[in-house]
């Protein structure tokens, strides 16, 4: 524990705090009642990066790709109201995939908060509000209520859940004097390691399984267990089903790993499944149904998630990686497995994903012209969609998505936080023209921060599946064609390098010359109206 004591100003609290809890970047967009704020930060330059942006929206999704390419915390900074506003869709993102974001906003003076008046930015119960997008939210309303609000804000995204959380602070809060007096909160060990005697069971019935599997979710990227799934699953010679927001827990070349289309046959044909930091649910959404002699296994940090829908036999609210650590401590290793047909599932798996074309062919070439290190950011679009399930990943923290939520647009922001986190890898983002320029203007900052990374926009001129929906429902369109830039041109008038590539092979190739290029590149895909992937994904939906 460490205590000073000094007068400063709030905003220098605050930096002071967000410093010494592990912030080390701050994606943020400066506004008159975060001026104290952002000259605190300028002050601290060699303590915190500011990376601002041009819309508040690309704050949030900045730091939560940031915080899902490292596993530490993303930190975005916006003005109140139409700020805030504009970054809750990041946010929805982050608490959609259990993201570690901590958002600081901006208040009107702390003596109008709610008062009607009409102040600038003003809304009413902004605290409020943000709360269905956060795990948690609170408010100082002294100088001395930042340090402890920002030491409990960071506490909250490392007990339970992780999920995004939010504070905020009145200007006049961040330009008073305080008592610059703070003793450190020790916040580690805040996830518990789950019951022993419940483990014990669970390693029990597993070890008496004839066809156990295990199905991993997201859970296992945040808590950094990969290690301790694979060593669970090797000892028990169990399949491990992973979600597309799972992928590269396991290696897609380890022999135990299984995704996608095989999902329906594991689930049904196995006797005892144990789900890992998972909802347990299909591409759809809808919880995977439990046969009557069939024993579902769940270890997971949210209690309220462990009993969603589908009634385990044995819950386990735990964080993953010490819960598999001892649960792999208490299994007896078995020499083979008794499942039979696996080889032969993933190869007609991996047949019928072939089937869909041309996404299976652009996802193939990217695939085949990235390192296995390279950060892939998984967009709204429909070589996207085939990722999700087709896309082969080889290591923790290297594919992205927007999980539930489906936000079009986070693509690009996600991407630019991501590459930030990670310097030493290569980030691709995936996205559709639709999507793209929802945020189009972060190419600026991509440029003006030097942070190198390579967008590949697939050009169809619309929303290329509401436009196949309308088509298909409704045998006539309505807003879903689009007026597109000359992309090429649009991203070397930002001082980007733009290309244009037809067909997956040329795809290939314009990818090889992006990772030889040292500063951020775009590469344009024109497309025509791709096959429906859809048939052939929704059945994972049924068992």
């Amino acid at each position: 524990m460490t205590s000073t004591s000094t007068a400063i100003t709030g905003a220098d609290l605050l930096v002071d705090a967000l410093h010494r809890y592990g912030v080390k970047v701050v994606f943020g967009l400066p506004g008159v009642q975060l001026d104290a704020a952002f000259d605190a930060l300028a002050r601290r330059a060699d303590q915190i990066r500011v990376y601002h942006t041009r819309h508040e929206q690309a704050t949030s999704y900045m730091a939560d790709g940031y915080a899902r390419a490292c596993g530490e915390l993303g930190c975005c900074l916006v003005v109140p109201g139409p700020g805030l506003l504009n970054a809750m869709s990041g946010l929805a993102t982050a608490h959609a995939c259990s993201s570690p974001v901590l958002c600081v906003a901006g208040q009107v003076p702390s003596d109008q908060i709610d008062s009607g008046r009409g102040l600038l930015h003003e809304i009413p119960h902004q605290l409020e509000m943000v709360r269905s997008v956060v795990k948690w939210s609170g408010r100082a309303m002294r100088p001395d209520e930042v340090p402890p609000l920002i030491a409990e804000a960071v506490r909250q995204t490392r007990t339970g859940r992780p999920r995004p959380v939010a504070v905020e602070v009145p200007p006049d809060v961040l330009e008073a004097l305080g008592d610059g007096g703070h003793t450190s909160m020790n916040l580690d060990g805040g996830r518990p390691s789950g019951d022993h005697a419940s483990l014990e069971q669970a390693a029990s019935l597993l070890g008496r399984a004839e066809r156990p599997l295990i199905v991993a979710g997201g859970g296992v990227l945040q808590s950094g267990s990969w290690d301790e799934l694979a060593e669970v699953a090797e000892l028990l010679q169990a399949p491990v089903l992973v979600s597309s927001n799972a992928k590269g827990a396991m290696s897609a070349r380890h022999p135990l790993v299984f995704e996608g289309l095989t999902a329906p046959h594991l689930v049904k044909a196995a006797d005892v499944i144990l789900a890992v930091g998972t909802r347990f649910a299909t591409l759809g959404g809808s919880r995977w149904r439990v046969q009557s002699d069939q024993r579902l296994l769940r270890i997971d940090a949210d209690p309220e998630e462990l009993v969603r829908d589908v009634r385990p036999a044995i819950a386990v609210e735990a964080d993953a990686k010490p819960a598999l650590g001892l649960l792999a401590d208490l299994i007896v290793p078995r020499s083979a497995t008794a499942w039979r047909g696996l080889d032969e599932l993933r190869r007609r798996s991996r047949e019928e994903l072939a089937t869909v074309e041309p996404q299976a062919s652009f996802g193939a070439a990217i695939r085949r012209a990235l390192p296995d290190d390279a950060i892939v950011i998984d967009g709204m679009t429909q070589v996207g969609y085939w990722c999700r399930v087709g896309f082969p990943v080889y290591e923790p923290r290297t594919f992205i998505t927007a999980g539930y939520q489906g936000t079009l647009g986070f693509e690009l922001p996600t991407g630019l936080g991501a590459q930030v986190a990670r310097p030493d890898r290569r980030v691709v983002v995936i996205a559709g023209d639709g999507g793209f320029m929802f945020n189009v203007q972060e190419l600026a900052t991509a440029v003006q921060h030097d942070i190198p990374v390579i967008t590949v926009v697939f050009n169809d001129n619309g929303y290329g599946n509401v436009r196949r929906m309308q088509r298909q429902r409704f045998g006539r369109l309505i807003a879903s064609d689009l007026h597109n830039p000359d992309f090429v041109k649009l991203a070397e008038s930002f001082g980007l390098k733009g290309v244009r590539a037809y067909e997956p092979e040329g795809l290939a190739s314009a990818l090889a010359e992006a990772l030889d290029h040292a500063g951020p590149s775009l590469i344009e895909v024109p497309v025509g109206e791709m096959a429906d992937p859809w048939p052939l994904l929704m059945r994972m939906r049924t068992t």
